[in-house]
């Protein structure tokens, strides 16, 4: 039960409190205006026993308060620990996807655009998040077509002696050979902005102004690029949707509760055009529905997200005053937090609340089609249980070196990134594929015992002899039945795959479009591409690594924070002089030599 000795140190001060069990790990994390107050309410609940703050409070050992100046305080300090630990009873928001960004570098001399996964205060323009990253791609070609910037790396542009390909093919102006035209290119930027702004009538309209201009002025090449534009941008517009009569910027908050769960659905308005929507599923979510809502308010807009002018919610949350004022501090700009109940407002908030309830019905339908997909496998298989969890292993090595393991584990049929992970080999030298699978079975299903979190069906990509290995160690360990084991292999093109299974002589054998079949296939492929996106990354940072090697002054210490900051041998060949001497120890004369040996070497 919940420690009275809390309460011994407890101030009436604002502050965070972190509850903990009886191995220290962090269980909540809760902020309060008065801290001896709050865990008070704690220490003399009096609530049902199956409630889940009794079930939280009966495993509480140990309560930490760190005190703060300010309420605000309290609020970014418990968001920085909530990202910090995530405890068992806070509000997750769970999201495997990392909503990409637009970027437009204004702050530049010859402003690029680009795909940015993070916003950084660096006074560049960003739009998005653009939740269809299809629609971003699409944008960005559309930009590439119309408006052709230039897209090599680097705030300062570097000189060439002659242009790239990009510039034959009318892709680019060419800054870098200094035949561009300044006034040109910054009329394409200023025409950029206008259309990732939503503002394409007016952008429109400006163009064919243009375009009559040229015809009158008989320059009949300019007047046909302009009209293609113009086609090209009038069909983009045929696909926008109008939410709004304004041209404001949005986020529309709806909120759903089903049972114990929550869904939170979120339209991002921008100019008045729905530019996307992210949708949060919140299984047993601890607190009532004003503390849920404040709970993801602070978790959503963090330190990587742009904060929009207005914000609309279906009810006020816990907080709203604060949050309201920590939202402007965290953008610069007051930010408008209102509850609508009339209007435009209004709908707008009804249809996120839509695609809220909405959510409920999808998670329905994967769930009826996992436990139709998840019975066909145990049936056909011949499994001791449903395989609710999945994993798979894929060696990756060549010749023996950079040898590695990538294990992808799959939840009720979906991945569950959460639980992928790379295994560097450390006791195999030379090429031995079954060696190396012993090593790392050991690490994984050795650790699995210890936490308690074993797949129902592990995936062995190969045959017979890849599946006695994984039976091998899983003997030794004497946990053979506690999982199901399944080898894959491809064998002779015309055979397709074989699915083998111990205790069975002859391999199962499933039609080519079996739904089973497919979906362990697509297990295996996913292990596959997990394991050589790595190896990937491992092979450039060993060619970077010796290619270091030769230039003077580059010791271990200095090779591996070039490697940390520029991560890739392609970045540091593209960069530039300045870029290098933001590596720190990396001084002028050292950056010199470094742009020097890529330059000879090209």
């Amino acid at each position: 039960m919940f420690p009275e000795s809390a309460l011994s140190s407890a101030p009436h001060s604002p502050g965070v409190y972190l509850m903990q069990d009886g191995k220290s790990s962090v269980l909540y994390v809760g902020k309060a205006k008065d801290l001896f107050k709050r865990l008070s309410s704690y220490a003399h609940y009096s609530g049902t026993a199956h409630s889940k703050t009794a079930v939280m409070l009966d495993h509480v050992r140990k309560v930490e308060t760190l005190i703060t100046n300010t309420e605000k305080e309290a609020l970014i300090l418990e968001a920085s620990l909530i990202k910090k630990y995530k405890p068992k009873y806070n509000i997750i928001l769970r999201d495997d996807k990392n909503y990409p960004y637009i970027k437009v570098t204004v702050q530049e001399d010859w402003p690029r655009v680009f795909m940015a996964r993070r916003k950084t205060r660096d006074k560049a323009r960003y739009f998005g998040p653009y939740s269809s990253v299809s629609s971003m791609w699409a944008t960005l070609r559309l930009i590439a077509a119309l408006f052709p910037l230039r897209g090599c790396k680097g705030s300062e542009l570097k000189p060439r002696p002659r242009p790239c390909l990009n510039r034959q093919i009318g892709r680019c102006l060419a800054p870098c050979a200094g035949g561009a035209d300044r006034g040109l290119y910054l009329e394409h930027v200023k025409k950029i902005l206008m259309l990732l702004e939503g503002r394409n009538r007016d952008l429109i309209g400006t163009l064919e102004k243009q375009m009559q201009a040229a015809s009158e002025n008989l320059d009949f090449e300019k007047a046909a690029t302009l009209r293609d534009q113009i086609a090209a941008l009038s069909r983009t517009l045929e696909k926008q949707v109008i939410a709004a009569s304004h041209n404001k910027d949005q986020d529309v908050f709806g909120f759903a509760r089903k049972d114990a769960a929550v869904t939170i659905a979120i339209l991002f308005i921008r100019n008045g055009l729905i530019n996307g929507s992210r949708t949060f599923f919140l299984a047993d979510p601890y607190g009532d529905d004003e503390s849920i809502l404040s709970q993801v308010l602070g978790q959503f807009y963090d330190s990587d997200t742009l904060i929009p002018g207005e914000i609309l919610l279906p009810f006020a949350p816990n907080d709203f005053d604060l949050l309201a004022e920590h939202l402007s501090d965290s953008a610069g700009m007051r930010i408008q937090v209102k509850i609508p109940q009339r209007g435009d407002s209004l709908q707008l908030v009804a249809m996120a609340t839509t695609n809220a309830l909405q959510a409920f019905e999808e998670k329905e339908q994967r769930s009826k089609s996992w436990e139709n997909l998840g019975d066909s496998l145990q049936k056909i298989l011949h499994l001791a249980r449903q395989p609710a969890r999945i994993e798979c292993l894929d060696i990756s090595n060549i010749s023996g070196k950079q040898a590695i393991g990538s294990l992808v584990s799959f939840y009720q049929g979906e991945p569950d990134k959460a639980h992928f992970r790379h295994y560097k080999i450390k006791t195999v030298e030379g090429p031995n594929d079954y060696a190396m699978m012993r090593e790392v079975l050991e690490r994984r299903l050795g650790r699995g015992m210890e936490e308690g979190n074993l797949p129902d069906l592990f995936l062995v990509d190969g045959g017979k002899g890849q599946l006695g290995i994984a039976l091998a160690v899983a003997g030794e360990l004497g946990i053979t039945e506690s999982i199901d084991w399944l080898g894959i292999a491809k064998e002779r093109q015309d055979e397709g795959e074989k699915l083998y299974r111990p205790g069975r002589k002859n391999p199962i054998v499933l039609p080519s479009h079996n739904p089973a079949l497919l979906f362990l296939m697509r297990i295996r492929d996913e292990s596959h591409r997990y394991g050589i996106t790595f190896h990937r990354k491992l092979r450039n940072a060993s060619t970077l690594a010796s290619d270091l090697d030769k230039i003077p002054g580059i010791g271990t210490a200095k090779k591996q924070e070039l490697l940390r900051h520029m991560g890739s041998l392609k970045r540091l060949k593209a960069a530039t002089l300045s870029e290098l001497m933001e590596v720190k120890g990396i001084g002028p004369e050292l950056a010199a030599a470094i742009l020097d040996f890529f330059n000879d070497s090209i």
